[in-house]
């Protein structure tokens, strides 16, 4: 048996079954997982991701290339973060810590790196504790970022960031998930507002770029059968919205592969990721 085959046999359940988790519906974070490639899986995620796939007609690996474009992006972005001296991420809506994780990336450049990962799944609160294990310079807290008060006074990111120092605020493949009425301008505003002159914000955000009108219904329709109802396709404009108060670094609100590539990614195979992303630094006032 694989190590994320479980049957029916309650003594061969994940952890996260014992601990009163349902592991029986399918669930975003872990198929963004599957996505990505990783193993914090299930089979009933892996069979709703192909269901996804298909559910896209004439481009089934739009979803690829959203969710690996959007991680290149992350990694590109914290690479960066860190070799101008920042060494404190708030991930919101991080997920599973999974391929190309934040506090790896980090790590990479400064082991002293802290690296404060939230999400309000249970599922991938769950797997993220389990994985990291006794890691004392990242933290996984369980909240929902539409409440900023509850996530800035979580013991996981008080005791481990310091916003007194720059902090960077990593709002990755999130803002999509939220409607109008939940205010991610006004929540990013919020964050922000605890944060010092230099520290960043990072966002990348769904935008119907390549996709068609009837690919973008086929995904939100999908999305209206999950745990996450929904999902947004903002224009760049709006994105940038999100900035209000930094300066954004060159090139600006781009397409994720064309944001400080490692090489030159043409115009058309950057459109087939449907996401944009940006990286601000706070200014002074």
């Amino acid at each position: 048996m694989g190590r994320h085959e479980w049957g029916q046999n309650p003594l061969l359940r994940p952890p996260e079954a014992a601990a009163g988790i349902d592991v029986d519906k399918p669930n975003i974070a872990r198929m963004y997982d599957y996505f990505l490639g990783g193993s914090a899986n299930f089979a009933v995620d892996r069979t709703a991701a192909e269901q996804f796939r298909q559910a896209l007609p004439g481009n089934s690996s739009w979803t690829a290339r959203y969710t690996r474009g959007n991680r290149s992006f992350l990694g590109r972005a914290v690479t960066l973060l860190c070799r101008q001296g920042i060494d404190q991420f708030l991930d919101l809506g991080s997920g599973m810590p999974t391929v190309g994780n934040v506090h790896e990336i980090a790590h990479r450049h400064d082991p002293t790196a802290h690296v404060a990962y939230v999400d309000r799944e249970p599922v991938a609160v769950a797997h993220a504790r389990r994985l990291l294990g006794d890691n004392s310079r990242v933290t996984v807290t369980q909240a929902d970022i539409r409440h900023p008060d509850k996530v800035l006074t979580a013991p996981g990111v008080t005791e481990l960031l310091d916003f007194t120092r720059p902090v960077a605020i990593l709002a990755v493949a999130i803002l999509d998930l939220l409607d109008d009425a939940d205010d991610p301008a006004g929540l990013i505003a919020t964050y922000r507002d605890v944060c010092v002159p230099g520290s960043a914000l990072v966002i990348s955000h769904a935008v119907q770029d390549a996709a068609t009108d009837q690919q973008v219904r086929a995904v939100q329709d999908f999305m209206g059968q999950t745990n996450t109802p929904r999902m947004l396709f903002r224009t760049p404009s709006e994105i940038a919205g999100f900035f209000a108060g930094y300066a954004v670094l060159d090139p600006g609100v781009a397409r994720l592969d064309q944001w400080r590539p490692e090489e030159p990614v043409p115009d058309e195979q950057a459109a087939d990721a449907n996401g944009y992303g940006a990286v601000g630094i706070l200014r002074s006032e």
